[in-house]
């Protein structure tokens, strides 16, 4: 993959049950991808993680908030009512908003 002209070797781990998981989520709910990384690097990932392309959409860090040095996902910018919306992240600051 090339970054910023240099070329990197990218792994990929996706954690057990993680397809099964976007695949029966996307049976009941609307299932959005929303990642603070680049879109150039994670649209690549998001092919595999939702290989079956079960995920209704895809949010990049050009569809976050800059705040305090930090890309914030802004919830409201899905334009869906809060209370219909979860998200699971790993980092609280992601979704400070």
């Amino acid at each position: 993959m090339e970054i910023e002209g240099k070329n990197f070797k990218v792994y990929v781990l996706v954690r057990p049950g993680c397809t099964d998981f976007i695949v029966n989520m996307a049976k009941y709910f609307e299932v959005i991808i929303y990642t603070a990384s680049l879109s150039k690097y994670a649209d690549p990932l998001m092919d595999i993680l939702d290989d079956t392309r079960a995920c209704s959409g895809r949010l990049f860090r050009e569809h976050c908030t800059f705040y305090q040095g930090m890309y914030v996902k802004d919830l409201s910018e899905l334009g869906r009512d809060m209370k219909d919306v979860i998200i699971i992240d790993n980092s609280p600051t992601a979704y400070l908003f």
